[in-house]
């Protein structure tokens, strides 16, 4: 196992936790997590931005993303067993495609991230729905009167958009030659690194909630 893996793994054991109860307390603790991984964020968009413009725009963009975890997280019932199932299904998706793309390897996605493969996306898919759906069930459906299909559809669009935004940030870290975007969190690198596929699926959950799509008791 190698050192990044191992520090990788460690960095894991130590966060999730954290994370976990900070999300099932909420409130004003959460509320001052939220900010200082907005700032934190912020810090690194600018580093690796190459103009101004998209220093403004990742900045604005951030906002929303932010903003959207707040709201899905303070305004609805049920509001940490929601919030667990958009993280469950993005780092099942980011976990499913690492594991399936390290064991069976195959043909390469992109050359933005050489590392995804096709299998691996497969993976992501795979593991997301398997982990969310029984979540889903495990709960009886407390957070939301959405049928099975529905669901199924959810959990596959907020997967497909979390890859897309890895793939995003893997794309502005080629043009910027680097290769996380900050050294926080050991194994892992930047914030963004660690969320880039959450900051994109936040805001679609929240925009399928606003359209009646997720279909959240409130």
């Amino acid at each position: 196992m190698s050192n990044e893996l191992i520090k990788r793994f460690f960095s894991s054991i130590i966060l999730l936790p954290i994370l976990i109860f900070i999300t099932f307390k909420g409130s004003f603790l959460f509320n001052i997590f939220l900010i200082i991984c907005l700032i934190f964020s912020f810090t690194e968009w600018i580093n690796i931005s190459k103009t101004i413009l998209l220093k403004i725009i990742g900045s604005f963009f951030l906002i929303i993303s932010f903003y959207s975890v707040y709201k899905l997280r303070n305004d609805f019932y049920g509001e940490y067993i929601l919030i667990f199932f958009i993280l469950l299904i993005c780092i099942s998706t980011d976990l499913g495609g690492y594991i399936f793309g390290k064991i069976f390897k195959g043909p390469k996605l992109t050359k933005i991230s050489p590392n995804k493969t096709f299998t691996g996306v497969f993976g992501s898919y795979f593991l997301s729905l398997v982990l969310s759906i029984s979540y889903y069930y495990l709960l009886e459906k407390k957070f939301t009167n959405n049928s099975f299909f529905e669901i199924t559809i959810i959990i596959f669009l907020i997967s497909t958009v979390s890859q897309l935004g890895d793939l995003f940030l893997s794309y502005f870290k080629r043009l910027s030659n680097i290769k996380d975007t900050g050294k926080l969190i050991p194994g892992h690198g930047g914030i963004l690194d660690r969320i880039d596929g959450m900051i994109f699926a936040f805001p679609l959950a929240y925009l399928l909630f606003l359209f009646n799509f997720l279909n959240i008791k409130i």
